[in-house]
């Protein structure tokens, strides 16, 4: 198919490549020219240098930006240079309400529109083995789905519009409190005397165990935070979650306690460390 992709950012330059090595003809796009043109001569394709352009004549536009007003900015671009029929497939992180939004407005352009936010970090995108969870059309969500699994070792549809968005909300309260739990854990054990290294193995293939525990543990032990998902990100996915548990009714006490303990490794100059950094905040 003819595909576009806007935003080369750590997710979406490896999921855009993914869709080359499928056979796709990409175009791309991104605000600083020169990822584009990296890009393209790593993977082959083309580049465009408006979002106008590298949508005009897209059968699928891909997007993969950072937050509401990003994907608001780009898709309300896109959306006029898009021809009729066409899918566009959000893979930003942002509010249902604003997945709505968009939806709405993409039928006045007579588009299709799919929320489908992923989880799987930067890894999960480079080695094609991401999760996205998909609000939208299941005739759309039928089309899509094929050629989502270029770079997804999971993809499904999980409602209407919004509802991916939704969905990527457990995600993140989940992951929040259990990356709290863990670091408590790790902490625990080094100020006992144990030898972490062989605690590890020892509980992670049990009720304790986790991706987090096998992915993270180590790292988390050595100090090492330079990968995976940022706290600065995070931070803005738990502000939105606890704008939605705000207008729903939910409640999220430990959710709102981890959001600000990494308020606290922020103001540690942790900013762009992975969520894992939690840990650091326990240490002497």
């Amino acid at each position: 198919m003819r595909v576009s992709f806007l935003g080369l950012g750590v997710m979406g330059y490896p999921m855009a490549g993914h869709l080359k090595s499928s056979g796709h003809k990409v175009t791309v796009f991104n605000r600083t020219t020169s990822k584009a043109k990296e890009w393209v001569d790593q993977h082959g394709g083309g580049y465009e240098v408006s979002i106008e352009a590298a949508c005009s004549g897209a059968d699928i536009v891909f997007a993969c930006v950072g937050n509401d007003n990003d994907i608001d900015a780009v898709a309300s671009a896109a959306f006029k240079a898009m021809k009729p029929g066409a899918l566009f497939i959000d893979h930003t992180t942002a509010s249902a309400v604003m997945a709505r939004h968009l939806a709405k407005q993409a039928h006045t352009y007579n588009l299709r529109f799919i929320d489908a936010p992923v989880s799987g970090g930067q890894a999960g995108a480079e080695q094609g083995q991401l999760t996205i969870m998909c609000g939208g059309a299941p005739k759309d969500f039928s089309e899509a789905e094929p050629i989502l699994l270029s770079y997804a070792k999971y993809c499904g549809l999980i409602g209407n519009v919004g509802s991916g968005q939704l969905a990527k909300m457990v995600n993140q309260v989940a992951i929040a409190g259990l990356v709290q739990g863990l670091s408590e854990a790790l902490d625990f054990g080094v100020r006992s005397g144990l030898d972490m290294e062989k605690v590890l193995p020892a509980i992670k293939g049990g009720a304790a165990g986790s991706w987090q525990m096998s992915n993270r543990g180590t790292t988390m032990l050595v100090g090492e935070f330079e990968f995976g998902f940022a706290v600065d990100w995070m931070r803005k996915d738990l502000a939105m979650i606890i704008e939605e548990a705000e207008r729903i009714g939910a409640t999220l006490e430990v959710t709102r306690l981890v959001d600000t303990f990494y308020a606290e490794v922020q103001r540690q100059g942790g900013g762009r460390w992975d969520t894992s950094s939690l840990i650091q905040r326990l240490k002497p």
